[in-house]
């Protein structure tokens, strides 16, 4: 998860200039060469580092592929489209444990990585062959060259000192520098801007609960007095996974109809008779009562499980926490696109970069404090805490956005 937070932020930058398509070859030839290497290792130390190798390559897709989202739909649909995309992401908690139970269970821990050489390769395959170019990059202008007359009246240009040599290649060395450390790290201070970072605080404190609860599943139908196998717990996280694309196919539509129905009644149109949106009008009701779902599942979640209660009831519970957290991911990954609308896959990478850290810290301490405080109290308080903070985002978006995003826009510009 780390490296998954990581890693985005070079592929994002590199993307910007390199141009999509090439960083998904690139990045996907390299997830396919690590889980190679994962599956034939030869000690726990290889193993881990392999595995950080391959999330790093496969975080590509998830600052990149917003990006191509960015580049092809425009902003009137892009919630629509951009609820499809987050599936992908989204149902890796449905498939994986799955899938991984049943290959582990079968065949070892070894087949997982297998499976990821065939899955990368096919999607290496399918990249080269079906997928364009969607990023438009502006060409730089080249200056006319020295015509040969030129160049023999002036002989001094055309030789160079060994001091002035020493200058190009340091300076050589600056710029290589600056586009290969520099600038992927530089896309962290787009959240100097309050309306991108409290966009990515909701998106992370959601998507931190999100992890918190797979490993609360996974420790909790795995003992008393559930006692369920592998492959019964992967089939545990479907409510939550359909509850995900219910909310991919709703939500993204929904946030669009806001948007319009915002502008309309604002009277916002361009100079060609279209209407002019704004990234802050996709937040207005369905935030509300995403805000309002996701949290409360939370509880009843919590409190169900630590009693012992027939194990449906608990596991409805996700379906909700599916639906309302989707309709959070989705309209604050729509909103980062459109708030840096000539950077769209730079503010997805920030993104990525906090709510991964969010998701690994989750992962972590889930398990610890569950021992400790038990799964009702540890969900009680994780439910006051995303209620506190989904509502204050919410309400701060839509009394000081406007204000934030001009301001933003003007100094993005200078």
């Amino acid at each position: 998860m780390l490296s998954m937070s990581i890693f985005p932020l070079w592929w994002s930058s590199f993307s910007e200039t390199l141009g999509r398509r090439t960083i998904y070859l690139a990045s996907f030839a390299l997830f396919v060469l690590w889980n190679i290497i994962s599956a034939v290792s030869t000690s726990m130390g290889m193993l881990i580092v392999m595995r950080i190798l391959g999330g790093g390559a496969s975080a590509s897709v998830q600052a990149v592929g917003a990006g191509t989202i960015a580049d092809i739909w425009e902003v009137r649909e892009r919630g629509k489209a951009m609820g499809i995309f987050y599936l992908g992401p989204l149902l890796g908690p449905l498939l994986a444990p799955i899938i991984g139970g049943v290959l582990s269970q079968a065949w070892g821990w070894r087949s997982t990585q297998w499976f990821q050489v065939i899955y990368g390769g096919v999607l290496f395959i399918i990249l080269t062959f079906c997928l364009p170019e969607t990023l438009v990059m502006e060409r730089p202008v080249i200056p006319p060259t020295q015509s040969t007359d030129e160049k023999s009246a002036r002989p001094e240009l055309s030789r160079v000192s060994t001091r002035q040599s020493v200058h190009m290649k340091t300076k050589n060395f600056g710029k290589v520098f600056k586009r290969c450390i520099i600038d992927p790290l530089s896309v962290l201070m787009y959240l100097r801007f309050p309306a991108v970072l409290i966009t990515v605080y909701l998106a992370s404190i959601t998507f931190g609960t999100l992890y918190m609860l797979n490993i609360a599943i996974q420790k909790t139908f795995s003992e008393k007095p559930y006692n369920f196998s592998v492959i019964i717990l992967g089939l545990l996280y479907i409510p939550g996974s359909l509850g995900y694309l219910v909310a991919s196919v709703v939500g993204g539509r929904w946030s669009d109809y806001i948007m319009h129905r915002e502008a309309r009644a604002a009277g916002r149109y361009d100079e060609h008779g279209k209407l002019s949106f704004r990234p802050e009008d996709r937040m207005r009701e369905n935030a509300w009562i995403a805000a309002a779902i996701f949290p409360g599942a939370l509880i009843w979640y919590g409190w169900t499980a630590e009693k012992g209660i027939i194990w449906i009831v608990p596991i409805i519970s996700n379906f909700f926490f599916g639906v309302g957290s989707m309709v959070v991911f989705g309209l604050s990954t729509t909103m980062l696109t459109e708030f840096l609308p000539k950077r769209s896959s730079s503010g997805v990478a920030v993104n990525n970069f906090i709510r991964n850290i969010f998701s690994c810290v989750g992962g972590i301490i889930a398990q610890p404090l569950i021992s400790a405080i038990g799964l009702g109290w540890l969900f009680t308080g994780l439910a006051v805490i995303c209620w506190i903070s989904s509502f204050s985002v919410v309400w701060a978006m839509l009394k000081y956005g406007p204000k934030w995003r001009v301001v933003m826009d003007q100094k993005l510009r200078i």
